[in-house]
């Protein structure tokens, strides 16, 4: 009987899961000691992975070779290749949810981290990374110990949150494309093994990291209209400013080893069918090195029920010649050989495909011999629920947390307070704190249980039957609130209510929600405080104006951790500092059909985002308060005007308004490098308590209209500071990346006049010359 080690770990706020971690071996290729495959030149390391790659496939058979297209691939023992799941996932830890992680053996958890819309409202790229970073070693160590079928992780979810209605949203980091970009490159690099800062993986995949759903999808099941079916109608100008720009960065910077399509139509095609967007663009323009996958059965729903093509054998066709490769589902293991006996598709397509699948397999050191002795072989499973990495989580949650009212400074409360309400269907349940997609984690604890730790006199009640408060017990709740020196109400949404298949047809509090904390407010000794779990933005007018609810925080769904930060910041033990990663709109907007995608305005259209919506909002993108109050003002920006016209030979264009403008395209990679420049803001705390602050960086043109955003974020940075203390922080602006705008043709242009940089109330203007 194998060695089995037992794992203990404690922190101060709460006791970990304990994990049996046995000294199992995983399948892999080219055992050195195996003389029968050792001698292939796919085993021989020293040669360039592509041509292992197309070594090994040029030794399969056809019916081998299509039983590798497939997320489930079996093993070809005559070969010494073991079987390989492709399918896993760990959009915020290392999940159960794909087949390729169960769970099932001596290794029952892994760190579970907030849901990402929390996460990214921490505006902390490093903590991002970092979170990647233990992601990928958590799902490394479970695949040394033997309990994995792959390492092929299908996450980030980079689409950009456009609806608040939409059910996945909550898997997103928010509605800005830049902040979306620079998630997905620092999740990537952390997950696959690389710097902070990248350019320094080289080969070797620590896990492999998926950008995802391949593009602009943004709705799965909205009032009788589902993704499967669904057919998005996207200008070129919002392509190249909204949808596009996330998936751009995550494979140019973030070096993605896969990509995934996704299940809606783009203007008529199939986002799986579509060659200029999986070869041209992802692969000419963007250089893209790693394999593209289909969402699952995204094939069998282009022929099933799209009814694209004709034939089963063309739905084949269409997506292998468009730059597939994978197949998350059965249907090419039906169709792929009657396509090849029919003359429809060439074997070499097939091959080239899986070049690309068995070279991941091989950065990820699966055809090097013993994992033992390769990059990352030693990551072992003391790595999984560290201390570390769930001191992490926890981080995750305080710094994402969003303070969105604190009237007559309520909170903190008093740690002294004698007793305690708690009351709300969220207060104590752990499963809503995960959101979707997630794992089991470590360990958990409930907001009301890390209540309980403040305050001994606590006395809950759940308010309502479920989060959809069909019926409610609202008397109970309002006498036991009468009874306490303080209330805290844990509400909002769960997953009966927004998830994959499930959008939202309005925005407001399920069922008698509402009612609820409303009688609770009123009968209170004092001012109430309103906590709220969801992904999306709720409608919490009626809270935000009534003065018997004194604070008002929103913690998504903040992952295992979460509920002993909410406690800290409601006690005083931890600043708030997140900011809002999406605008929070009324319920008037629910009036919009969720179907358009336009992103700018129109007369009888408001438009989406900050960026472009021109209606009221309950909360706005960026909002956040802190027990602290900052200041912000622009010390040393380098830079007044920006001279454009270098060279004779650059050619200017005039807009229908006769603003002359370049092509950010002609103006070429060097003189863009050329023209970047810093911004240096200084930051002041003058509260009274010490905190980390998210400072974003915006510019607006002083031209409006005619698509132009109203502002656009380009740079966000946190600085932590002590009560009283000032701070400084540096930004490079890029000027063709920050201050140009994409033309209704999809162009990038850099316009003359001037731009604003702001920061908070401060503004700097700076010159375009063209």
């Amino acid at each position: 009987m194998k060695f089995q080690e037992l794992c203990f770990v404690s922190l101060t706020s709460f006791t970990l899961l304990f994990i049996y971690v046995a000294s199992t071996q995983p399948p892999f290729s080219c055992d050195s000691l195996d003389p029968s495959t050792n001698s292939y030149p796919f085993c021989q390391t020293t040669l360039p992975i592509i041509q292992r790659a197309r070594d090994l496939v040029s030794r399969l058979t056809l019916d081998e070779k299509i039983t590798q297209l497939l997320n489930t691939a079996p093993a070809i023992p005559r070969l010494g290749i073991p079987a390989y799941e492709w399918w896993s996932e760990a959009l915020h830890g290392v999940s159960n949810v794909g087949p390729g992680i169960k769970f099932g053996g001596s290794i029952k958890a892994a760190t579970s981290f907030p849901q990402v819309i929390l996460t990214a409202a921490s505006f902390d790229a490093y903590q991002w990374y970092r979170i990647g970073q233990a992601i990928g070693r958590e799902a490394r160590a479970i695949y040394n110990a033997g309990e994995a079928n792959g390492m092929t992780f299908w996450a980030p979810n980079i689409n950009i949150f456009r609806d608040p209605r939409w059910g996945r949203g909550q898997e997103t980091p928010g509605e800005d494309p830049h902040v979306t970009g620079k998630y997905a490159v620092s999740y990537v690099r952390g997950v696959q093994g690389d710097t902070f800062q990248g350019g320094k993986l080289i080969g070797h995949l620590q896990a492999s990291a998926c950008c995802k759903h391949f593009t602009a999808y943004d709705l799965d099941n909205w009032k009788g209209v589902n993704r499967f079916v669904f057919d998005a109608r996207v200008t070129l100008q919002d392509l190249a400013d909204t949808y596009q720009p996330p998936f751009k960065r995550c494979v140019k910077d973030g070096r993605a080893s896969g990509i995934m399509c996704a299940y809606n139509r783009v203007n008529g095609v199939p986002s799986c069918a579509d060659q200029d967007l999986l070869s041209k663009t992802a692969r000419g323009e963007w250089d893209f090195k790693g394999y593209i996958a289909s969402d699952c059965d995204a094939v069998d729903v282009m022929y099933n029920d799209q009814r694209y093509t004709k034939a089963p054998e063309d739905a084949v066709v269409d997506v292998l010649r468009a730059g597939m490769d994978l197949n998350c589902g059965s249907f090419l293991q039906k169709y792929t050989k009657s396509a090849i006996l029919q003359k429809k598709l060439p074997e070499s397509i097939i091959d080239r495909a899986l070049h690309n699948l068995f070279a991941i397999r091989m950065r990820l050191g699966l055809f090097n011999g013993n994992p033992v002795n390769n990059p990352f072989g030693n990551i072992g499973t003391d790595h999984i629920c560290s201390p570390e990495h769930q001191i992490l989580a926890l981080e995750a949650a305080r710094n994402g947390i969003v303070l969105l009212k604190n009237d007559a400074k309520l909170l903190p409360l008093p740690k002294a307070a004698m007793s305690l309400a708690v009351i709300g269907p969220n207060a104590n349940s752990p499963q809503t704190l995960l959101g979707n997609y997630a794992g089991p984690p470590c360990t958990s604890v409930t907001p009301l249980q890390a209540l309980q730790d403040y305050v001994k006199n606590t006395v809950y009640h759940p308010g309502c039957d479920t989060v959809s408060c069909s019926t409610g017990a609202i008397d109970k709740a309002v006498d036991i609130a009468k009874q306490a020196d303080f209330v805290v109400l844990v509400m909002g949404l769960d997953q009966t209510q927004e998830r994959e298949e499930l959008d939202r047809v309005d925005l407001l509090l399920p069922g008698r929600q509402q009612e609820l904390v409303t009688c609770v407010a009123k009968s209170a000794k004092r001012p109430v405080v309103l906590v709220l779990l969801s992904g999306g933005p709720i409608d919490i007018s009626f809270a935000k104006d009534d003065p018997k609810i004194g604070g008002i925080l929103w913690a998504g769904y903040p992952g295992q951790g979460g509920g002993t930060a909410l406690a800290e910041i409601i006690f005083g033990d931890h600043n708030p500092g997140g900011r809002l990663p999406v605008t929070w709109y009324p319920q008037d907007y629910t009036k919009v059909p969720m179907t358009d995608m336009r992103m700018r305005p129109e007369s009888d259209y408001p438009g989406r985002t900050y960026r472009f919506y021109k209606g009221d909002t309950v909360f706005e993108f960026g909002y956040g308060l802190s027990y602290s109050k900052y200041s912000y003002s622009f010390t040393r920006v380098s830079q007044k005007n920006l001279y454009l016209n270098h060279s004779s030979s650059l050619h200017t264009t005039r807009t229908s308004n006769s603003i002359r403008y370049n092509l950010v395209s002609e103006l070429g990679a060097e003189v863009c490098d050329q023209k970047k420049f810093t911004v240096s803001v200084g930051v002041k705390n003058h509260g009274e308590m010490a905190g980390k602050h998210p400072v974003l960086l915006f510019a607006r043109q002083g031209n409006r209209g005619d698509g132009r955003p109203k502002k656009q974020l380009i740079g966000f940075q946190s600085v932590i500071l002590s009560a009283g203390e000032m701070g400084g922080i540096e930004f490079e602006v890029r000027p063709c990346e920050h201050l140009s705008r994409a033309n209704e043709y999809g162009l990038m242009v850099m316009e003359e006049g001037r731009h604003f940089l702001v920061v908070g109330d401060d503004e700097h203007s700076v010159t375009i010359i063209v």
